[in-house]
């Protein structure tokens, strides 16, 4: 098995590299686990506090969880990977079966942060993308996807997206074998990563 980790900001384009790799693939070659799905469960707390949590913080995840169901994907066991709602700020009852493949992916904006983790990679990608190129993205996704408005959105940038960016995930380009700059649109860093990945995959 093979694991790569995907990192990069916010809007920064990992999901559309990520489908790439998955494109270059046979189907049954790889699982996706995206960290999003690991936030806290915060069934405790008042619809107010969960409100209140900044979901760009290190302590929003569930790390305790993500390694230990990675290693059960690395063991050959199946896994019930949780699932988050941005609308309800919680997890739901809902997982997602999630069988090991010969590649997975785990995908978010701190994947390379956590030690732990990140030891467990066989290759480590960070998707550089320009800061206004990212705040664009977010404002057409959280407008749309999640009933924010405008202002609502260039505020929580201003105030938690841009500062957490700075202090957590940028310093974690340096953990990156491959840095894939704006968002894959360099279709070389791509074609480089996807020759990689071919030739890790078994012949039929």
């Amino acid at each position: 098995m093979t694991i790569i980790g995907i990192a990069g900001g916010t809007g920064s384009g990992k999901t559309t590299v990520v489908k790439k790799i998955v494109k270059a693939l046979p189907p049954h070659y790889v699982a996706v686990v995206p960290l999003d799905s690991y936030y806290n469960d915060t069934s405790d707390m008042t619809e107010e506090e969960r409100h209140a949590i900044n979901f760009d913080h290190p302590d929003a995840f569930d790390w305790k969880l993500l390694i230990k169901q990675i290693n059960d994907l690395k063991s050959g066991n199946a896994i019930e990977q949780p699932t988050y709602s941005y609308l309800d700020c919680n997890r739901l009852k809902e997982t997602v079966h999630v069988e090991p493949k010969p590649v997975i992916i785990i995908e978010g904006i701190m994947t390379l942060l956590n030690k732990k983790l990140r030891d467990m990679m066989d290759m480590k990608i960070f998707v550089d993308t320009d800061s206004d190129e990212r705040l664009i993205r977010n404002i057409q996704r959280d407008v749309v996807e999640r009933g924010r408005t405008v202002d609502m959105v260039v505020d929580r940038y201003l105030k938690v997206l841009k500062p957490m960016h700075e202090q957590f995930i940028e310093p974690t380009k340096r953990y990156a074998d491959l840095i894939i700059p704006q968002g894959g649109e360099n279709l070389t860093g791509i074609d480089i990563l996807c020759k990689y990945i071919e030739g890790i995959v078994p012949k039929d």
